[in-house]
């Protein structure tokens, strides 16, 4: 025989279904109801997740070396080489909060002082670095230390040991370009310290050495390249990309002159070597000289200018390899639908 108390609670949950019963009879009572599950209608968030086109968070951005400049020699004076492991000011893109410089990649400005170590780790992450300004710097990359010149390309390959140096005098100044944004995605990215400061390393020549690109070579082949403009990819030996998720490229643009319009699902990060001009990025302009850094988030259409007085220089970085190899890459007006895929 029942108790009172349990009649009771027969009764309460009776009400409670009916309740509930009631509450399904409205959109509005069914997505409660679905929420108390774990669980969401698709159809009210189809156009957000089913986009008609590629919808970026990051904005266009241009970074203004000579503004940014005394702020990092400043952070040279202030804070040393063992409360900073790596000196690095993060280019941060306005729409969005570091490591973002485009959704995809990650830039920031590295300076290193005279005697000073930028101490042994390695990482998950890959890295591609611009030498932007300085004498004596190097680089130690796995056993292999390289000299650092202006305009070079150095890689840092995933889980190599590296530490940064600098002999002389004034600062080393290079620009950082690495995949950071793609482990919020994936959080498996993670740093190990070596137990010295520096890892054991030769000497090599960077003509030889297979993760350095020298900018007179690259200079020399765009120069040799007919044409307006002229674009030149940096590859390895046997024609890859430098990495599976980082390409970068450089591109020379004839004084006054102008490079195709693009419009692609990849994104990039653009560094002016040389010269003066403006790019056309969406619906905006970007000016820009020498030194500075800019970005172009995913599906903006644009095109560079160069001003009438002397040529253009550009180094890029972008995700054009990580977006190949998953089947993302896209350029406006090439049709890629087949009937089996990949």
């Amino acid at each position: 025989m029942a108790t009172e108390t349990e009649t009771v609670s027969k009764v309460e949950a009776s009400k409670n279904v009916e309740a509930s019963d009631q509450e399904i009879d409205t959109s509005d009572g069914l997505a409660l109801a679905l929420e108390k599950l774990e669980t969401k209608p698709l159809w009210t968030q189809m156009t957000k997740l089913n986009p008609p086109l590629p919808n970026p968070s990051c904005v266009p951005h241009v970074w203004r070396y000579d503004q940014i400049r005394p702020s990092l020699l400043k952070a040279g004076e202030l804070v040393n080489e063992n409360q900073a492991e790596r000196r690095v000011l993060m280019l941060v893109n306005p729409a969005r909060d570091a490591p973002y410089t485009t959704d995809t990649l990650y830039a920031g400005l590295q300076l290193v002082m005279p005697n000073e170590t930028a101490q042994a780790h390695r990482h998950t992450a890959f890295a591609m670095r611009f030498i932007i300004e300085g004498q004596g710097g190097f680089t130690a990359v796995h056993g292999q230390r390289i000299s650092m010149q202006r305009g070079d390309v150095i890689l840092t390959p995933r889980w190599n040991w590296h530490d940064h140096g600098k002999d002389g005098t004034g600062p080393m100044i290079w620009l950082d370009g690495l995949d950071l944004p793609n482990f919020r995605h994936f959080p498996v990215h993670f740093v190990e310290h070596y137990q010295h400061a520096r890892y054991p390393a030769d000497d090599v020549d960077s003509n030889t050495s297979p993760i350095v690109f020298p900018w007179v070579k690259m200079k020399q082949a765009l120069d040799d390249t007919p044409g307006n403009w002229a674009s030149m990819d940096y590859l390895k030996s046997d024609g890859r990309p430098v990495s599976k998720v980082l390409g970068g490229s450089a591109e020379r643009l004839r004084a006054g002159q102008s490079s195709p319009e693009t419009r692609e699902t990849a994104s990039s990060v653009y560094h002016v070597v040389s010269g003066k001009g403006y790019s056309t990025i969406g619906d905006g302009r970007i000016t820009w000289g020498p030194g500075d850094t800019f970005c172009i988030p995913s599906w903006h259409r644009y095109e560079h200018f160069a001003d009438t007085e002397v040529d253009v220089y550009l180094y890029r970085f972008h995700d054009k390899p990580m977006l190949d190899a998953l089947g993302f890459y896209r350029v406006e007006g090439v049709d890629v639908e087949s009937l089996v895929s990949d």
